[in-house]
């Protein structure tokens, strides 16, 4: 049987989750302050609506989600938790560090799972790129880029790098497998006191370099994650159709006579298996709850996204 799972917080993202966990035969209650908002969904999805303040003394929810503004995101893994509930918690699970450590700390010594909805981790595409870097296909991995660009998502909290480059991030990690050395961010605010483009440049321990571009201001969409190895460099594209979204391309570069010379070589596409990263996230998040086994997106890494965000946090006036 699936574990009992409540959704707290009925917003855009929100709603993706309630309807993939009642797709999963997992949902089993809506909750939102607005209880109005709570109860529509409970009628839609044919599931309970339960007040916030009483999501943590019911014995009939194994787990829940968190989809609310990132500033109510620690208090409430925190007594949900200590009240024997599992979490998933969307990005950014918090505001500050300090708040980030005490979310995960406390699921830590209650023995809760803590996860984090770094949802393209479990996107197939990218899956497929990170079996490709560890079977040595790209040679030894020395610089990533990825460009997340877009128009609008105007957050009243957060900025374009906060709004962002969390997921971004999360990917980088994963390739690199530790936090930066260094982390050095730029930022513009264009429409108000919140920064609307943001690069993060990054110096990660083995001489690898990290860049990372968001922006909300941009005229065209692209989602795209770039990974430049000593064999091959690979090419995650999100904006492609499936059969294009991860490229391999096997250039070739030699010094000849002291001259540096290259020759261009099309990609290869890499077959990707469709499927929804939403859905598999929420498959594994079940699965964790049932096993007990650790998440594939920790609280731990979610704390080192942070770290980096507010080391590349521009403040303007």
């Amino acid at each position: 049987m699936a574990p009992k799972i409540a959704v707290l917080g009925c917003g855009y993202w929100g709603s993706n989750h309630i309807r993939t966990l009642k797709k999963l035969g997992a949902l089993h209650a809506v909750s939102d302050s607005n209880s109005a908002r709570a109860e529509g969904f409970a009628t839609e999805q044919e599931c309970l609506a339960i007040a916030p303040a009483e999501l943590s003394r019911r014995d009939d929810i194994d787990a829940v989600v968190l989809a609310l503004p990132p500033q109510h995101h620690a208090q409430c893994a925190i007594e949900l938790v200590e009240a024997g509930k599992d979490v998933l918690v969307e990005k950014p699970i918090a505001l500050t560090v300090a708040d980030a450590e005490r979310a995960v700390g406390a699921a830590e010594r209650c023995g809760r799972i803590f996860m984090v909805g770094h949802v393209l981790r479990f996107h197939p595409a990218f899956e497929k790129l990170k079996s490709l870097i560890d079977s040595g296909e790209l040679g030894e991995v020395r610089y990533i880029h990825s460009h997340r660009l877009g128009l609008g998502k105007f957050h009243t909290e957060n900025d374009a790098l906060w709004d962002l480059a969390p997921h971004d991030l999360s990917m980088i990690l994963a390739i690199t497998g530790t936090a930066p050395l260094e982390v050095r961010g730029e930022g513009a605010a264009i429409l108000d006191n919140l920064s609307d483009f943001a690069h993060l440049h990054m110096r990660f321990p083995g001489g690898v370099r990290g860049h990372l571009f968001t922006s909300r201001l941009n005229p065209y969409r692209e989602r795209r994650l770039t990974v430049v190895g000593t064999k091959a460099m690979a090419v995650f594209d999100d904006v492609e159709p499936w059969e294009r979204k991860l490229a391999v391309y096997r250039h070739a570069v030699w010094q000849d006579s002291g001259q540096w010379a290259f020759t261009a070589n099309e990609p290869s596409y890499v077959e990707v298996v469709q499927g929804m990263p939403l859905t598999r996230e929420l498959e594994h998040f079940l699965d964790c709850v049932t096993t007990r086994d650790a998440p594939r997106t920790t609280g731990e890494e979610a704390i080192t996204v942070l770290r980096i965000l507010t080391a590349g946090t521009v403040l303007h006036d």
